[in-house]
């Protein structure tokens, strides 16, 4: 089944020490493409990060975001300063004595002074990074990644099918006006010859069946509906295979317009000339479902 270029998958979770959070959002690219935005710190998981995303991606550009926070229960402890502690206490009582006062120095106004208080050592040690918790976040955001992408494949992959439907349609159509025409311009000569010649005259049934002769060979359509018909039994076969297609599905998209304008400078009937208006119209919205495609 087709997959979408398109995509989006997170993963958080919290351990001892830190909070992590991974997104990866996917676009429509050209080539497979991967970007990782991560702290400074930890740069070096950078190439092993790209690699666990792009394993599943063979075309689309991928952004990958990696939040890691300390999440403030690692067993940190303040440290008092008791040196600017007493130091405060000392002033304090100093100004009492100068000025006569009675106020005693308040526990909040110890809080207030600014650096008594400082975040020390953990009671426990530092915790060590989670590497491993780390890239096993990023494989489940990849994950859903790839979830999201098959799931939007499915939805091209149904309304691609309706729109060759419809195109199927038009072809049918095409056919059959296409084998009216030389009928058509035949009765229409002969009428218009026998008109103009003079009563007695007698046509020239040779050079009326070489006109017509030439006239269908500058007016068929066949070989050009034809190829158009093996280019959409093509693309409908893609839509089904494993393997990434969306770049074979565009040159085919090329090859039926390439078909379709040939028709279109061919059409002698109004029917054949707002038939391929219409192939026109729905090729360029497959074109656009098709820029999807991986």
């Amino acid at each position: 089944m087709i997959r979408s270029m398109t995509g989006f998958g997170q993963s958080g979770r919290r351990i001892p020490g830190f909070r992590m959070q991974v997104e990866v959002r996917s676009v429509n690219h050209r080539y497979a493409e991967t970007s990782v935005k991560i702290n400074r710190e930890w740069l070096s998981l950078e190439d092993g990060i790209k690699k666990l995303v792009a394993r599943d991606i063979k075309r689309g550009r991928a952004d990958v975001y990696v939040t890691v926070e300390p999440d403030g229960q690692s067993g940190k402890k303040l440290v008092i300063d008791w040196e600017l502690a007493s130091a405060y206490m000392e002033a304090a009582n100093q100004l009492k004595a100068k000025f006569g006062l009675t106020d005693e120095p308040r526990l909040e106004d110890l809080l207030k002074v600014p650096e008594l208080l400082h975040p020390g050592e953990s009671a426990l040690g530092e915790p060590a990074f989670p590497e491993q918790e780390l890239m096993a976040c990023v494989e489940e955001a990849a994950a859903q990644l790839s979830v999201m992408r098959m799931a939007e494949g499915a939805h091209l992959h149904e309304d691609l099918i309706r729109r060759l439907a419809v195109l199927d349609g038009h072809l049918a159509d095409m056919k059959a006006i296409s084998a009216e025409v030389v009928g058509d311009y035949s009765r229409k000569l002969a009428s218009r010859i026998q008109e103009l010649l003079p009563q007695d005259a007698v046509m020239d049934t040779g050079r009326l069946e070489q006109e017509i002769a030439l006239m269908a060979d500058r007016c068929s359509i066949d070989e050009e509906l034809t190829r158009l018909a093996s280019h959409m039994a093509q693309f409908s076969g893609l839509l089904d295979t494993e393997e990434p297609v969306g770049r074979k599905l565009d040159f085919l998209i090329q090859e039926m317009n390439r078909e379709v304008n040939t028709v279109g400078s061919k059409a002698n009937r109004y029917e054949l000339s707002k038939l391929v208006v219409e192939l026109k119209a729905e090729l360029e919205k497959i074109r656009e479902q098709v820029q999807n495609i991986e």
